[in-house]
């Protein structure tokens, strides 16, 4: 497994869904203080191209660079609020998803397995049976 890989695409992905998340707050603000261009951005981000952070700002930059500008500050502060909490609510956060699953996929093992062991149970009863016929 290649983790340098794996830490640059998860980070690749945190940026751009702190991206994301500067746009939708930006927007929020502007509905409040500008609302046609809080309409603007709005429509501006609502194209696929926010799914990736770094090519919905270079479009950005193009259309309106006061705007661009707001949302990497915003990108920006938004990370150094947020970055150092991350690790222990990964790490908790799956543990604790994957106990969920793991206790979800034995309840229904042992669902299945019930009804299907009595009658199994009556097979290999019936088995031995003949055997010692």
């Amino acid at each position: 497994m290649d983790h340098k890989r794996v830490s640059k695409d998860t980070a690749q992905v945190l940026i751009s869904y702190l991206t994301y998340q500067a746009a939708k707050l930006v927007v929020t603000q502007l509905y409040e203080t500008n609302p046609g261009l809080g309409i603007w951005l709005s429509e501006f981000s609502s194209t696929d191209r926010i799914q990736d952070g770094e090519l919905y700002l270079k479009a950005l930059m193009q259309e309106n660079r006061e705007l661009a500008l707001r949302l990497l500050t915003v990108r920006e502060h938004l990370a150094e609020e947020v970055v150092e909490f991350l690790p222990e609510m990964v790490k908790t956060g799956i543990q604790e998803s994957n106990v969920g699953h793991r206790r979800q996929l034995l309840e229904r093992m042992t669902q299945m397995s019930t009804p299907e062991s009595t009658s199994n149970d009556n097979v290999f009863e019936a088995d031995a049976d003949e055997e010692l016929d």
